[in-house]
C-alpha cells in the first residue's frame, strides 16, 4: 500500500506524529510524542483492566444507542440490522462485517445504498479465530459491529478519510477518553472482494475500531497486492468503519475480560454449573486470574501459534508456573467460550440457520458441537437449550428470537441426541483408524482428523483420547476449529465459459412474449455446435428450470436445439448438428411448447409448495435447491427433522387450495433496494440474481426473485400431487411432486397399482389395508412355524448324520451334502453339531447354486480349526467365496458339480491342521 494513503491532513493539523513500532514494525499515528509502541497486543498488554477509559460505564443497549445517536446527530441515517446469515450473498454464508450488508451490489456502484451516509449496528459472526475465543479475553464468534458508511463516487464525494478520523476522535472525546491515549495503526484491510488502506483505533492495548477506506476491488491480475490477492482501483470509494460494541462496553467497565463485561450473569451461572465458583475466594487464584487478564491479549491462537508456548509467556510475565496457570485458567476459559458460543447459536438459530452438513448449517453445527464438547469437559449437565434460552432472554431487542424459541429448543434437543450418538459410534471408528496407523507405526495426521470431523462429526479431542488409548499420537493443532471453519465459510466459485468480449447481451424474448412459440433472429456468433443469436425465445437453464428445446431452421434445413445456457447475459443454443450456420444468417426458431408448459406448471407449483411447507413446518424453512422436469419436480428445504405423514398431507392440501383459488401469478421488475425493503431477504430463496433491477414473482403469499417462466394464474397448474419426501442430507428435506397432466398420470398409476393389488387378493380397494394386514399377520405366524419345523428337522438330521462322523486325531468330522436344503437349514444343523466340543461339520446344499456352511466346537477351535478359513478355501472350488467366525461360517458358489470335491477338501484341511 502506498505511503501517501496515510498522510492525512487531520493527523498533521491536530498534532499527530507518525512512528514505527519496534515491536511489530508497523507504522502508527499518535498525539503522544513520547509513545514508542503501537498499542496493539502483543506489543503491549491490556492497561484498561481495572482502569476504565470512558467517563462512565455502559451496557450493550446504552452503548449502542449512544453510538447510533451520535452519528444521527452528524448527518447519518440509521438503518436496521441484517440477518447473520447472508441471504443476499452467494459467495459467503455468514454476515462477517457491516460492509457485508452492502456487498457486492452497493459497493460496486451497481445499486444505490439504502441511505448515504448511514449508520448501523450489525450483528456479525466470524469463526476464523474460533480457537482464541475464551483465551485472549477479547475474541468473540458473535459480536455487534457498530458502523458508519459512506458511498462516494468520482465527482460525488460526501466525505473521506479526514472526516472519518475526525468523527472517531469526536466520539471518543464525548465518551470521556483521553485522546493522547489513542493510536491509529496503519493496516491494509481486505474482505468480501474489496480492500483498501485502514487504521486500527487502539486504546490501552485494545482495538476499539477499524476505519477502512475501501477503494479497491479484487481482480485477477490486478496491479495491487494485498494479503496475497490482486486488486485494482474502483470507481466508487467507500468509508467502511467497524466499531466493536462489546469492546466499547468492556473498555467502559475495565472488567477482566470482555465476557465478564458483556455476559456477567451468564458467566456466573455457568461457573456455578461447572463447580468453579469456590475458586474466586482463593487468594492465589484471584491474584493469578487478575494478572492473567492483563496479559491475555497475547493468547491469540491463530496461524501457527502454539498454545503452550503462549501460555508459558504469560506465566513467566506474572510469576507463576505454566502448570498452575493452566489449572486455574483452562476451566474459566472454557466457560467463557461456552458463553460466547451459546449467544452465537442464539443468533444463528434465531435468524433461521438449521444445523446440517452443508453451507451455513455446517458452521452452526460446528459451533454447536464444539459447545457440547466443552460442556461435557466441564461436566455441565443442563441441556444446551437452557443456556441458549438464557441468552435469548438477555436480548430483549431481538423479539423475533423469542417468537422462535420452541423451534430453537427442539433443534438443540435433537442436535444433542445426534451428538451423543456420534460420540458413541465415532469411538469405534476412531479405534479402527488408530489401529491402521499403529500398524504403519505412524502418528495420525491433521488431514485424517479433519476427515473424521467433516465426514462423521467426530470431535478431534475424542479422536485424540481414543487414539492415545491405542498408543497412537495425533497431530492436533491449537487452531483446528479455526482451520475447519475457514475451509467452510465461503461458497465455491463456479467456472463460467469464456466468451468473446464484443458480444452484446441476448434479447430475452421469452420474457416479452412468454406465450409465443416462434421467432426470427440473427446469428451473432457460432462456437462449435453452439449458436448465439441477437434475440431468442429459448429459455436457458436456470433456477432449477431446464432449458427449452425446439428447432432452429434456415431455408429447408432445421437443427434441434438440445440445450440453452446463459453466461453474462449471453445465451448459447446447443444444437445436435454440425449444419453450417454462420454469422449474419437469419434463422427461424420454434419452441417445444408442450415441454415448456410442463416446466412452467412445475416451476409455479414449486413456489406454491414452498410456501405451503413454510405454513406447515415453520418459517425457518428455506429453499436450498429445486429442479423441474416435464413429469415431476423436487424441492429441497432446510428442516431439522423428518416431515411426518400428516405434515406431508397438509402441505399437499394447502398447495392445492392455492391452485383452486385460481390466483393471478404477478411478475414485475423492481429496484433491488425497494424490493428488499418491501419483502426482505426471503426474496432470495432461489438464489441471488445480479443487477440493479430484479424480477419479482408473487404467487399467493410467496414472493421471490425469480427468473423462471410461469403460468399466468394458478388454475392452469392443475392438481399438485406430492409423491414422496426424503432426507437428502442431515437438516435438508426433499419433497418430490407432480403438477398438471403429470400429476393426473401419477394418480392414475397409483390407482392402477391399487386396483391390481386388490384384484390379486380378490377384494375391493377399500378392503385392501385390512386384507393385507391380515395376510401379513398370517405370514408372520407361518414364518414362526417354519422356523420351528426347521429347528426340529435340524435336530433329526443331526441325530441321523452323527453316526457318519469320521474320527481325526480326537475330533469327529461330518462332511455331508443335504440336497435342497436352504442356508437357514444348513446353519441350524451346523449350530447343533457345534454344541459338541469335538465336532467339525462341513455341510453343503445344491439349492439355487451351492450353499456351504462349516462349524467347529469349542475344543476343535482350540486345536486351530477355523470355520471361516475352511469356508473361504472350499468356496473357491465351487466358483464363489465366503467367510465368517472360527465357530461358524458360510459361503457358496455356482458350480454344483464340484460339491463333492469341496467337501473332501474341507476334510483334508481339518486333517492338515490336527495331524
Amino acid at each position: 500500500m502506498l505511503e501517501d494513503e496515510y498522510q492525512l491532513d487531520y493527523f498533521k493539523e491536530n498534532g499527530f506524529v507518525r512512528k514505527q513500532c519496534p515491536g511489530c514494525g508497523k507504522n502508527f499515528w499518535t498525539r503522544d510524542h513520547e509513545r514508542e509502541l503501537c498499542g496493539d497486543p502483543p506489543c503491549v498488554s491490556y492497561s484498561f483492566i481495572g482502569n476504565p477509559v470512558f467517563k462512565k460505564e455502559y451496557d450493550i443497549p446504552s452503548m449502542r444507542e449512544t453510538y447510533l445517536s451520535f452519528f444521527e446527530r452528524h448527518g447519518h441515517t440509521r438503518v436496521k440490522r441484517y440477518p447473520v446469515i447472508a441471504r443476499w450473498r452467494d459467495d459467503i454464508y455468514l454476515t462477517i462485517a457491516s460492509i457485508a450488508d452492502f456487498q457486492p451490489f452497493v459497493t460496486s456502484g451497481l445499486v444505490p445504498p439504502p441511505a448515504n451516509p448511514l449508520t448501523v449496528s450489525q450483528p456479525c459472526i466470524r469463526l476464523d479465530d474460533l480457537d482464541a475465543v475464551g483465551r485472549s479475553g477479547r475474541h468473540l464468534t458473535n459480536f455487534e459491529m457498530m458502523a458508519h458508511h459512506v458511498f462516494n463516487s468520482r465527482g460525488n464525494e460526501i466525505y473521506w478519510k479526514d472526516r472519518t478520523v475526525e468523527l472517531c476522535d469526536t466520539l471518543l472525546s464525548e465518551l470521556g477518553l483521553d485522546l493522547n491515549a489513542v493510536t491509529y495503526k496503519e493496516s491494509p484491510w481486505a474482505g468480501g472482494g474489496n480492500a483498501g488502506p485502514s487504521v486500527e483505533v487502539l486504546v490501552g492495548g485494545l482495538e476499539l475500531a477499524t476505519l477502512v477506506f475501501m477503494n479497491l476491488k479484487q481482480t485477477k491480475g490486478g496491479p495491487i497486492d494485498i494479503k496475497g490477492e490482486s486488486y485494482e482501483k474502483m470507481d466508487t470509494y467507500i468509508v467502511d468503519t467497524g466499531y466493536g460494541l462489546e469492546r466499547f462496553v468492556w473498555a467502559s467497565k475495565g472488567s477482566p475480560t470482555i465476557y465478564d463485561a458483556v455476559f456477567p450473569n451468564i458467566v456466573a451461572g455457568l461457573m456455578e454449573l461447572a463447580g468453579l465458583e469456590h475458586s474466586i475466594e482463593n487468594p492465589e487464584y484471584a491474584r493469578i486470574f487478575s494478572q492473567n487478564a492483563r496479559f491475555a491479549g497475547v493468547m491469540d491462537i491463530s496461524g501457527q501459534a502454539n498454545l503452550l508456548q503462549l501460555r508459558r509467556k504469560v506465566a513467566e510475565s506474572i510469576g507463576t508456573t505454566v502448570e498452575k496457570l493452566q489449572e486455574i485458567m483452562e476451566p474459566v476459559e472454557t466457560v467463557y467460550a461456552i458463553t460466547d458460543h451459546s449467544r452465537c447459536l442464539a443468533f444463528m438459530l434465531g435468524d433461521g440457520i438449521i444445523p446440517s452438513n452443508v453451507k451455513a448449517g455446517y458452521l452452526a453445527r460446528l459451533v454447536l458441537r464444539r459447545t457440547l464438547r466443552m460442556m461435557r469437559d466441564l461436566g455441565i449437565k443442563v441441556p444446551l437449550s437452557d443456556i441458549v434460552e438464557m441468552q435469548i432472554r438477555n436480548l430483549p431487542e431481538y423479539p423475533e428470537f423469542r417468537e422462535r424459541i420452541d423451534t430453537i429448543r427442539e433443534i438443540l434437543m435433537l442436535e444433542e441426541e445426534k451428538f451423543a450418538d456420534t460420540i458413541q459410534r465415532g469411538s469405534r471408528l476412531v479405534r479402527k483408524t488408530a489401529l491402521h496407523f499403529k500398524e504403519k507405526k505412524q502418528s495420525m495426521p491433521l488431514g485424517e482428523l479433519i476427515l473424521l470431523y467433516d465426514t462423521h462429526g467426530i470431535p478431534p479431542e475424542i479422536t485424540r483420547e481414543v487414539a492415545k488409548e491405542e498408543g497412537v499420537d495425533v497431530e492436533l493443532p491449537d487452531t483446528f476449529y479455526s482451520l475447519v471453519a475457514k475451509k467452510h465459510c465461503k461458497a465455491e466459485e463456479e467456472e463460467k465459459q469464456a466468451l468473446p468480449l464484443d458480444i452484446p447481451p441476448t434479447r430475452k424474448l421469452y420474457y416479452e412474449h412468454p406465450a409465443q412459440s416462434e421467432f426470427e433472429a440473427t446469428v451473432i456468433e457460432v462456437i462449435g455446435n453452439k449458436i448465439i443469436l441477437d434475440q431468442t425465445l429459448f429459455y436457458p437453464e436456470g433456477g432449477g428450470q431446464p432449458a427449452d428445446h425446439g428447432t432452429l431452421s434456415l431455408d429447408d434445413i432445421a437443427v434441434n436445439v438440445v440445450d440453452a445456457q446463459i453466461t453474462n447475459g449471453i445465451i448459447l443454443h446447443e444444437t445436435d448438428s454440425s449444419f453450417g450456420f454462420k454469422k449474419g444468417d437469419t434463422v427461424k426458431g420454434k419452441i417445444d411448447m408442450e415441454r415448456r408448459l410442463a416446466h412452467m406448471r412445475h416451476h409455479t407449483a414449486t413456489h406454491i409448495v414452498n410456501e405451503a411447507a413454510k405454513s406447515v413446518l415453520g418459517r425457518h424453512v428455506w429453499q436450498t435447491g429445486a429442479q423441474k422436469s416435464t413429469d415431476r419436480a423436487r424441492l429441497d428445504l432446510t428442516h431439522y427433522k423428518r416431515i411426518s405423514d400428516s405434515e406431508f398431507r397438509e402441505i399437499e392440501l394447502l398447495a392445492n387450495r392455492v391452485v383452486m383459488q385460481d390466483l393471478p401469478v404477478i411478475i414485475k421488475w423492481m429496484d433491488r433496494v425497494e424490493a428488499e425493503k418491501r419483502y426482505g431477504f426471503v426474496l432470495y430463496q432461489g438464489g441471488v440474481p445480479p443487477g440493479k433491477e430484479i424480477r419479482i414473482l408473487k404467487v399467493g403469499n410467496d414472493v421471490e426473485a425469480c427468473g423462471g417462466l410461469h403460468v399466468p394464474n394458478t388454475g392452469i397448474i392443475g392438481p399438485i400431487k406430492l409423491i414422496k419426501t426424503e432426507r437428502i442430507q442431515d437438516g435438508v428435506e426433499r419433497i418430490e411432486f407432480s403438477a398438471g397432466e403429470a400429476a393426473v398420470k401419477h394418480i392414475q398409476e397409483r390407482d392402477e397399482l391399487l386396483n391390481r393389488s386388490a384384484e390379486t387378493l380378490r377384494v375391493t380397494p377399500e378392503q385392501l389395508p385390512d386384507t393385507v394386514n391380515r395376510f401379513f399377520e398370517e405370514w408372520k405366524d407361518l414364518k414362526k412355524e417354519s422356523e420351528r419345523l426347521k429347528a426340529e428337522l435340524a435336530e433329526v438330521r443331526v441325530k441321523a448324520i452323527m453316526s457318519e462322523a469320521v474320527g481325526i486325531n480326537g475330533l469327529r468330522v461330518i462332511s455331508k451334502k443335504i440336497p435342497q436344503a436352504d442356508v437357514d437349514e444348513l446353519i441350524k444343523a451346523a449350530t447343533e453339531f457345534s454344541k459338541d466340543d469335538d465336532m467339525v461339520a462341513i455341510l453343503a446344499s445344491d439349492l439355487g447354486g451351492v450353499k456351504l456352511v462349516v462349524s467347529a466346537g469349542g475344543h476343535a477351535q482350540k486345536l486351530g480349526i477355523n470355520s471361516g478359513a475352511i469356508v473361504r478355501e472350499i468356496s473357491k472350488l465351487v466358483g464363489g467365496g465366503g467367510g465368517g467366525r472360527p465357530g461358524i461360517a458360510q459361503g457358496g458358489g455356482t458350480d454344483a458339480g464340484k460339491i463333492d470335491e469341496a467337501l473332501r477338501r474341507g476334510v483334508e484341511l481339518v486333517r492338515e491342521r490336527v495331524e
